[in-house]
C-alpha cells in the first residue's frame, strides 16, 4: 500500500490538486489544503481510506504510523519508498514482455552434461525438504516456472542462514558485502556454484531485476545491527527487506493471468502485501524466541502506547494489556492479508497454489495465536502437522 502525503484533518477542507509521480497523476482525492496554513498537516492517504492507484476502491487499512517528523515536517514514509520500488519493478515487467528477454546462459562455470538439469533438481530437493506444502503447490506450475521458484528459493534460504543459520554468529557485514558482489557476478552470467547457476539461468528466462534481491541483503544487515524498531514505519522496512522482496522477485515468473484486468502495478502490490503480512506473521508468533535472542521486532511506540515496554515483553507474562497490544497487532497483519488476497486471482492459474498455500498456512497462525490466548511468549503457534516450512521465505507473491 502506497503512502500518499496529503494535507488535511482540520476543518474547512479546499478543492483538491493532484500529486504528479514519476511523469504520471495519481488521484488521490489530492492534495487537500486547509483554509488556514498555520493548522496545516500531512497525513498519510491511506488513512482516508484512499488507494491512488484504484479508482474509488476504498482501503479498509492505516499501516504506517509515521507519516510527519518530530517537527512537524513531511517526510517521505517507508511505504512509499517501497512503493518506488513496486513502480519500478512493474514498468520493467512492462517493458520486457514487450521485449523478450534475451538467454544468455551461465557463461563462466564448466557445467557438467546436464549440469543445470542438476542444479535445479538439487533448488527442488531443497524446496522440498524445507517448504513441504509450498513445494507441492509449485508441482502444480509448468516445469520452467517450478524450477524458477525453487532457484529464487534456495537464494533467498542460503541468504536468510547467513544470519540466521549455524554460522550466523561469524556473518559480518564484509561477508555480506561479499555475497552481494556474488549476487552481481550470477546476475551478470559469472554463478559461483551450482545453485547460483540454477538462479543466474531462471534470470535469463525471466524479466526479473536485481533490486529486491540487493534489498533482501539489506535486511540481513539490519539484522546484523539492529534489535529494535521505533515505530511501525521502520518495522514496515524491514519486513519489505526480508519478505516483502520475494514477492517482487516472483511476480515475473508466477506470471499475470491474460485474462487479467489489474494493473501490473495492483498485482505487484498485493505480492508486497502477502511478504509484508507473512513476516508480521512471523514477527507475532516469534516474540518469546525473539526475546531470548535480545531482539524485539515490535513497535517501541505502539508499546509504550500500550503500557508495555521491553521489560514486559522479557518477563513473559500475559497481561490484559498484552491481549489488547495483540490483538491491534493482529488486526494489521490480516489487512495485509486481505490486500494480498485480492491478488491471488489475478496471477497464471497454475501458479495460484502455492501462493495460497503461503497464505491461508500463514492466516492460520494469527487464529492460533488468539487460540493461545496471546501467550507468544512461551507457547509457538503451528498450524497442521507440518505447516508450510518456509517462514518469511514462502514465496510471497498475490
Amino acid at each position: 500500500m502506497a503512502i500518499i502525503l496529503v494535507r488535511a484533518a482540520s476543518p474547512g477542507l479546499s478543492a483538491a490538486d493532484s500529486i504528479s509521480h514519476q511523469g504520471s497523476t495519481l488521484q488521490c482525492s489530492t492534495l487537500l489544503k486547509t483554509k488556514r496554513p498555520a493548522a496545516r498537516r500531512w497525513m498519510p492517504c491511506s488513512l482516508l481510506g484512499l488507494h491512488p492507484w484504484e479508482a474509488g476502491r476504498p482501503s479498509p487499512a492505516v499501516y504506517s504510523s509515521l507519516a510527519v517528523n518530530p517537527a512537524g515536517e513531511a517526510v517521505v514514509s517507508s511505504e512509499q519508498k517501497v512503493y518506488d520500488v513496486v513502480l519500478k519493478q512493474a514498468a520493467l515487467l512492462k517493458r520486457q514482455l514487450r521485449t523478450p528477454v534475451l538467454d544468455a546462459r551461465p557463461q563462466d562455470m564448466d557445467m557438467p552434461r546436464n549440469g543445470l538439469k542438476e542444479a535445479y533438481d538439487r533448488c527442488g530437493e531443497i524446496c522440498e525438504e524445507y517448504a513441504k506444502t509450498f513445494y507441492l503447490g509449485t508441482m502444480l506450475m509448468t516445469e520452467e516456472r517450478r524450477r524458477a521458484i525453487w532457484a529464487i528459493y534456495v537464494w533467498c534460504r542460503r541468504t536468510d542462514e547467513l544470519v540466521d543459520g549455524p554460522n550466523a554468529n561469524y556473518i559480518t557485514p564484509t561477508a555480506l558485502d561479499r555475497w552481494e558482489k556474488r549476487l552481481e557476478d550470477l546476475f551478470a552470467g559469472r554463478p559461483y556454484d551450482m545453485l547460483d547457476a540454477a538462479l543466474s539461468d531462471t534470470i535469463s528466462k525471466f524479466p526479473i531485476d536485481i533490486q529486491p534481491f540487493r534489498d533482501m541483503i539489506e535486511g540481513m544487515r539490519s539484522d546484523l545491527r539492529k534489535t529494535r524498531y521505533n515505530n511501525f514505519d521502520e518495522l514496515y522496512m524491514y519486513c519489505y527487506y526480508v519478505a516483502g522482496t520475494v514477492g517482487l522477485m516472483s511476480v515475473p515468473v508466477m506470471g499475470i493471468a491474460p485474462e487479467s484486468k489489474a494493473t501490473t502495478e495492483s498485482v505487484y502490490s498485493a505480492a508486497l502485501a502477502l511478504g509484508i503480512a507473512n513476516q508480521l506473521t512471523n514477527i507475532l508468533r516469534d516474540v518469546g524466541e525473539d526475546a531470548r535472542r535480545g531482539r524485539i521486532y515490535l513497535p517501541q511506540d505502539e508499546l509504550a502506547q500500550a503500557g508495555l515496554s521491553d521489560e514486559d515483553i522479557f518477563k513473559g507474562v500475559v497481561t490484559n494489556r498484552w491481549r489488547n497490544f495483540m490483538k491491534r497487532q493482529i488486526k494489521r497483519a490480516r489487512m495485509f492479508f486481505e490486500e494480498a488476497e485480492r491478488g491471488v486471482t489475478e496471477l497464471s492459474q497454475a501458479s495460484r497454489w502455492p501462493v495460497w498455500a503461503s497464505l491461508l498456512l500463514y492466516r492460520q497462525i494469527l487464529d492460533e495465536i488468539e487460540a493461545n490466548d496471546y501467550n507468544n511468549f512461551t507457547k509457538r503457534a503451528y498450524v497442521g502437522t507440518h505447516g508450510s516450512g518456509c517462514g518469511s521465505l514462502c514465496p510471497s507473491v498475490a
